[in-house]
């Protein structure tokens, strides 16, 4: 490994750093934060046209080397060296917006000021030649003194002309002069006087098709009709498309447990084989087709750029409470993930609004309330349809935009104001989906929830079986063991808390174990009702829930017990990930326990005042 070269990847952000990255390395690449910050750090290693393995890092995006982020001081310590976790890059590949490059040259000359020998691609030369561009890049070359690759990553024109500039031995050094001190307007005049003659533009500015879109997709109204509509679209694709894959991981499980059950003799190992691992795990991984639509379709808006623009729109909304356009990216990411959503908050300069977007982050829908959130739409529209079933997940979803506004615009206020700080806001052009990128995403997000189940929700699987199951009961009654045990008497303790809410003890069991992480709840009901049927007999999960009655003969997932936990689940803090995420952020316990205390305690008045207000309509 001495031997192997290091190139270092840097640009601005939208330049197509990760499609180049992807394409160099395919999956022989991994990701991991730097020590002592939560940044990503993402390295691969690739070939180039000899067959000699280099290694290439994708370093953070970066506007330039005057660091004002966690992300940028982190690119400007690798490339200067001053990281001992990461040696020095052997020569840098940095990559150009053909289309911006009087602005992206701006840090592609602080990083030639470093020495390293440096390789220039210009990205994106199709969307360059659309807006009438056309760049002389061996006059370029010969003014840089290094290469200087036209390049369209996400089709791979001009990887081969790049191969060939990785294989030298070592690449030239360029000619560019370091320009003493920090003159912003000095620099762009030298950047203009070196492009000088080699950037020719057409005479009449051409309507490109990205703008020809963006009047229709960034419209004031139809820009929200359209996006109201390609969400209304996903949520109804998830609630048909995905019944068949669902049903067969459901049947492929059942037959398992089925398998385990005639090759066991009855008792607690068997019990929490069938019960414990294939029931809880199994409970949750039946929405694996459902959390990979969903990721597909995310990353089918970000790869097309698609989802820049609903960053931009949401602009308009979060200006009002103070935040700069750069929340929106985490905020948007914590859609997927908090986890990787309050991460992304390192892009942020100011400090008061990372932590306001950091405070918030948690109150977006998801992916983990997604399984709590389609079994409680199931049992509160049983005969529903998936249009139905579609407006009432994306209600939840609205809800929780509104949360998000609601508490940025009070923290906004309450929080000590600093300085201002400039937003920009990138809107790359659109562009035809990189299948394969697209597809990579989706693996990548398909291997995480994956090994979440095989590892965390195994864990409390096996947890909860326990406390269901310990200390045993004399009698032989399935509900009566249940209440006995140790989860049943915890239920039975905080159910005159939750029941105002309308809530029995069972849910009480499965909203406190939910709080290690919020995907649990669908396997402790999985856990509680599969113990409960002792003859072995009865169908899902969700059907025994149906069917489950309170004291009164009443159904205890009516409409309005069902509407209660929905809106406690939009706003409840149950992820200790997240918490932890938090404190390791803010460097402070403060926050996280803040958090903690504020979400939890509006999610209780939010649900109570669902279930007492539902009550004068709904029975």
């Amino acid at each position: 490994m001495a031997d192997t070269r290091l190139f270092a990847l840097v640009g601005n952000p939208n330049t197509g750093k990760t499609t180049l990255f992807n394409a160099l390395t395919g999956l022989r690449q991994k990701v991991a934060n730097y020590p002592g910050v939560t940044v990503e750090k993402k390295e691969g290693t690739g070939r180039d046209r000899h067959g000699n393995e280099f290694r290439l890092i994708d370093l953070p995006g970066a506007y330039s080397l005057d660091a004002k982020s966690p992300d940028e001081e982190v690119t400007c310590a690798v490339l200067h060296g001053e990281r001992a976790d990461t040696p020095r890059p052997d020569a840098v590949i940095c990559l150009i917006d053909a289309s911006n490059l009087e602005r992206h040259f701006y840090l592609a000359t602080q990083v030639m000021e470093l020495g390293l020998p440096t390789i220039i691609v210009l990205n994106k030369t199709d969307e360059a030649a659309e807006r009438g561009i056309t760049i002389a890049a061996k006059k370029l070359e010969e003014r840089l003194g290094v290469p200087v690759v036209p390049m369209q990553a996400n089709a791979r024109v001009g990887m081969e002309q790049l191969q060939v500039a990785l294989s030298r031995e070592e690449p030239p050094k360029p000619k560019w002069e370091s320009m003493v001190g920090n003159d912003v307007a000095a620099r762009y005049e030298k950047i203009n006087a070196l492009l000088e003659g080699t950037v020719a533009r057409g005479d009449v500015e051409r309507l490109t098709p990205t703008d020809r879109w963006d009047r229709v997709l960034v419209h004031p109204v139809w820009g929200w009709v359209i996006l109201l509509g390609i969400l209304a679209g996903l949520f109804m694709t998830i609630f048909s498309v995905a019944t068949y894959p669902m049903d067969w991981i459901n049947a492929g499980f059942g037959w398992l447990g089925e398998q385990v059950k005639a090759s066991m003799a009855a008792g607690d190992l068997r019990s929490l084989i069938t019960e414990g691992i294939i029931g809880g795990v199994g409970g949750v991984l039946i929405f694996l087709p459902q959390i990979l639509i969903l990721f597909f379709f995310i990353g089918l808006m970000e790869n097309t750029g698609y989802l820049a623009r609903v960053s931009f729109m949401m602009d308009r909304l979060m200006s009002g409470v103070g935040l700069s356009g750069k929340a929106f990216v985490p905020l948007l990411s914590s859609y997927a993930c908090a986890i990787p959503g309050i991460m992304a908050t390192r892009t942020m300069e100011s400090a008061r609004d990372r932590l306001i977007t950091i405070l918030v982050a948690p109150i977006t829908s998801c992916s983990a309330r997604l399984p709590v959130y389609l079994m409680l739409i199931a049992l509160m529209l049983p005969i529903g349809n998936a249009t139905q079933k579609a407006l009432v997940l994306l209600g939840l979803y609205g809800l929780s935009i509104l949360g998000v506004y609601a508490f940025a615009w009070v923290f906004n206020r309450t929080l000590e104001k600093t300085g201002e700080t400039l937003m920009v806001l990138e809107l790359p052009s659109y562009q035809s989906p990189s299948w394969r990128e697209v597809l990579m995403q989706l693996l990548e997000r398909g291997k995480i929830f994956l090994r979440r189940a095989g590892t965390v929700i195994l864990g409390l699987s096996i947890l909860l079986w326990a406390l269901t199951t310990y200390p045993k009961s004399d009698s032989e009654n399935a509900s009566e063991q249940l209440a006995h045990s140790a989860a049943g008497r915890m239920g039975k303790a905080i159910e005159p808390v939750i029941a105002p809410l309308g809530y029995d003890w069972k849910m009480g069991v499965g909203l406190v174990a939910s709080f290690a992480a919020r995907e649990v709840f669908v396997s402790t009901m999985s856990i509680i009702y599969l113990g409960e049927d002792a003859t072995g007999e009865g169908n899902t999960v969700r059907e025994k829930m149906a069917k489950e009655k309170r004291a009164d003969g009443t159904p205890a997932y009516n409409v309005r017990t069902c509407l209660s936990l929905l809106v406690f689940y939009v706003f409840a803090m149950q992820c200790l990930s997240t918490v932890a995420v938090t404190r390791r952020e803010t460097n402070s316990w403060r926050w996280p326990i803040f958090q903690v205390v504020y979400l939890t305690g509006f999610a209780y008045i939010a649900a109570l005042a669902t279930y007492q207000i539902s009550g004068f309509f709904l029975t």
